[in-house]
């Protein structure tokens, strides 16, 4: 199996530089104004009392005087003034150029304006006393001008980019985050899609698949046709535009689609039914354009949409009238595009789904997914490949068996054989152990199918008399009845949230039950509640989960699959939910139906009362095993009421066994 960690040196993945995140552009903008506004401020010009400037005024060496905003006034010198080099203190020599050479602040502005009034009588008066032609002490007076600053700008413009950048926040976080596509307000519409291609590689690959032979079979039709497309086109055929991937929860339908993108070498996109629903109208048909829009750019390649029955469902059912269905919009969009696209660009969609049944009728036409490929839980031989394939990470002992640990699964998916492998590695490291042995993996079973066990869950004697012979019931009437399913193990310790006990079976490779099969798996059922009652008259809550199971059972036998011959042979079977507001038989059949259930219920009852009486015996010693070691292997029942008797195994014309 591929390792999922690469140590090696790959050129492709350059060492990308940090991402710069618009709020440093904006912090950039308000630096730069606040700065370009205190240096526009700035005046390098040495500070002086307004008596000084009297005094620079009285000698005639103001070439003019400039009061800014009726509060700060700056005197530019005379050239004379600055070509002289006798002035001391704050009279040095200033720098020539047409920035001011002093400034002051000029105080209460009338007073100002009295004060330049005398200034400039005095210097008219000794002008006329004493003139010097070569340099006139004319001094004309200040000149008010008004200047604006880039804070008094920024005191109306912060609160509106203020209010922008909260609207910004707001809908980056409402479209998805920060980071991906979408996250901005002006991508919303984009496609959501991951794209692996040649810079980002997927490290699985077919040999990562196992138990799904016939299903890779198909898939891999699809990447061959990939790699090598005139192969089909020269002999006139097309490859299915869609491919539908059907099972139930955890046999490997995204698995199987990351080896699809792992062998075939082309761009995959991928993203989850649910990525296109939004809560802004129109924005899931957007980004199913976007992305086949891209998806024809790259091509040939494939899309694969898991969980497509998050847009794909049936449209009409459950809209409200009148109303906009976003959903059906996204899928109406959907249907335009697989029909826009034709095979010979090299887009191929994949999708996946446990609920088939919910999809729409248009959506799994010809022309549109040609093919459904159905993934169901794995046969005993695909669990033992599953098991080989999970086995291999793990430091297992020698005395593992993957055939061993798979004929202890059945109907075990390829997530939940992970899990038990997984589950039983944990378990030998809280053990300190240095491999992974068969009693690890014995208890992992137990945790997934029972629960945690609940060693301090505190159950008085008479209670754990009762669960024993409870237990026993189920154990007994699982050994004699003939079709009832082999015991495996029973155990009155408790696990999960409410298992005060269980027994585990080992159901049979079968697909097809008859009559007497079902009727024989009910009396087991029902065995713990009939131990109950014989042993010590009354009857507890304890059969609650068994009781479920039989009236499920029964009204299966009796409504759907036929087998009552006062209903007849109807199947009031509804697997869309279509009749969740209506029956299609009358009132009269419904009373039947219940009346025909209860019967069949009753019968395998009293059919497991008369056992459990006739081997009470064995009852009492299975339980008093149980509660003198609390589990009991199938080892240990041939020990206390012998061998299991040999059940009759009927061979159809067809093959199938009984």
């Amino acid at each position: 199996m591929n390792e999922y960690n690469n140590n090696g040196d790959n050129s492709d993945n350059k060492p990308q530089g940090p991402k710069i995140s618009s709020y440093w552009i904006y912090g950039i903008i308000i630096v730069f104004i606040l700065a370009s506004s205190l240096l526009t401020n700035f005046n390098p010009s040495e500070k002086i009392d307004i008596e000084e400037f009297e005094k620079l005024a009285l000698k005639g060496e103001i070439d003019k005087l400039v009061v800014f905003n009726k509060q700060q006034a700056v005197v530019y010198l005379d050239s004379t003034a600055l070509s002289s080099e006798e002035e001391s203190g704050p009279f040095k020599k200033a720098l020539a150029g047409k920035s001011p050479d002093f400034q002051f602040e000029i105080g209460p502005p009338e007073q100002f304006a009295q004060r330049i009034e005398i200034l400039k009588n005095r210097i008219q008066k000794m002008d006329e006393d004493n003139p010097i032609a070569d340099n006139p002490r004319a001094f004309m007076g200040p000149r008010y001008e008004t200047q604006r600053s880039y804070l008094d700008v920024l005191g109306w413009i912060l609160p509106f980019l203020f209010i922008i950048l909260i609207w910004l926040f707001i809908m980056r976080r409402v479209s998805g985050g920060a980071g991906g596509p979408g996250a901005q307000i002006f991508n919303i519409g984009k496609s959501k899609a991951t794209l692996f291609d040649n810079n980002t590689k997927v490290n699985v690959t077919f040999k990562d698949v196992a138990g799904l032979d016939e299903a890779k079979e198909e898939v891999m039709e699809v990447v061959d046709f990939l790699k090598h497309p005139k192969k089909y086109t020269a002999l006139g055929g097309k490859i299915p535009k869609g491919v539908l991937l059907v099972g139930p929860p955890g046999t490997g339908k995204t698995l199987l689609a990351k080896a699809v993108a792992g062998e075939a070498g082309t761009p995959f996109f991928s993203i989850s039914g649910s990525d296109f629903v939004e809560m802004f109208v129109g924005v899931g048909a957007s980004r199913v354009r976007d992305l086949f829009k891209q998806a024809r750019e790259k091509a040939p390649c494939i899309i694969f949409i898991d969980e497509i029955d998050a847009i794909g469902r049936a449209r009409g059912k459950g809209a409200m009238q009148g109303g906009n269905d976003e959903r059906e919009n996204t899928l109406n969009q959907l249907l335009v595009e697989m029909d826009g696209f034709s095979t010979d660009k090299g887009v191929i969609l994949m999708a996946a789904t446990n609920r088939p049944d919910v999809l729409d009728s248009a959506l799994l036409r010809p022309g549109r997914f040609d093919r459904q490929i159905g993934i169901d839980k794995p046969d005993l031989k695909g669990r033992v490949e599953i098991f080989k394939v999970h086995l291999k990470p793990i430091k297992a002992s020698p005395e593992i068996n993957p055939e061993i640990l798979a004929e202890q699964t059945p109907g075990f998916a390829g997530a939940d054989i992970a899990n038990v492998c997984n589950e039983s590695a944990l378990v030998a490291a809280r053990r300190g152990k240095k491999a992974v042995e068969m009693d690890d993996f014995n208890y992992a079973l137990d945790r997934v199918i029972g629960g945690l066990e609940k060693k301090n869950k505190l159950i008085s004697p008479e209670e754990k008399r009762i669960i024993a012979y409870h237990e026993a019931g189920h154990a007994v009437a699982g050994w004699y009845f003939e079709h009832a399913h082999p015991l495996v193990k029973v155990t009155i310790v408790p696990r999960g949230l409410a298992a005060l006990g269980y027994a585990q079976y080992l159901p049979r490779e079968q697909y097809l039950y008859r009559t007497e099969q079902l009727i024989d798996q009910m009396c087991m059922t029902l065995g713990g509640r009939a131990a109950e009652e014989i042993i010590f008259g009354k009857i507890t809550t304890g059969a609650q989960n068994d009781l479920e199971k039989v009236t499920k059972m029964a009204y299966a036998m009796v409504s759907i699959y036929g087998m009552n011959e006062e209903i007849g042979q109807v199947s009031f079977n509804d697997p869309q939910g279509n009749y969740q507001f209506s029956k299609p038989y009358s009132d009269e059949t419904a009373a039947k139906i219940d009346t025909e259930a209860r019967k069949l219920i009753d019968n395998a009852y009293k059919r497991t009362i008369k056992l459990l009486k006739e081997k009470k015996s064995q009852l009492e010693l299975i339980a008093n095993g149980l509660l003198e070691k609390e589990v009991l292997l199938k080892s240990d029942l041939e020990r206390l009421i012998g061998a299991r008797p040999p059940r009759t195994i009927e061979v159809s014309p067809n093959g199938l066994g009984a």
